[in-house]
């Protein structure tokens, strides 16, 4: 499945190009701004990589947070996103409230 197909997968907005253009990062959806990675197997997260998407995601809208969606598997899919954990936690406060 590609990057696209991903995205469209979620409900999120599909950046021309696949930020290679103006845009930067591949897509947005709501307050967040996403990175697809497809792998077969494994990806290596480092400083560079999520460097990378906070810096596209600033450019893109600094309001919003960066989101890496990472795809890995080539038949069975295995989806994760990778937040700030500051991301993380203001997630579960609103799902606390909502309990």
């Amino acid at each position: 499945m590609s990057e696209r197909s991903e995205l469209k997968r979620i409900g999120a907005k599909a950046h021309k190009n696949s930020g290679r253009g103006m845009t930067k990062a591949d897509g947005s959806l709501d307050k967040y701004v996403v990175d697809v990675k497809e792998y077969s197997k494994s990806f290596s997260v480092n400083q560079d990589v999520w460097a990378k998407i906070v810096t596209d995601t600033l450019r893109v809208d600094p309001e919003k947070s960066p989101v890496i969606m990472l795809v890995l598997g080539e038949t069975k899919k295995v989806r994760l996103a990778i937040i700030e954990w500051n991301e993380f936690e203001l997630l579960r406060e609103i799902r606390e409230k909502n309990e």
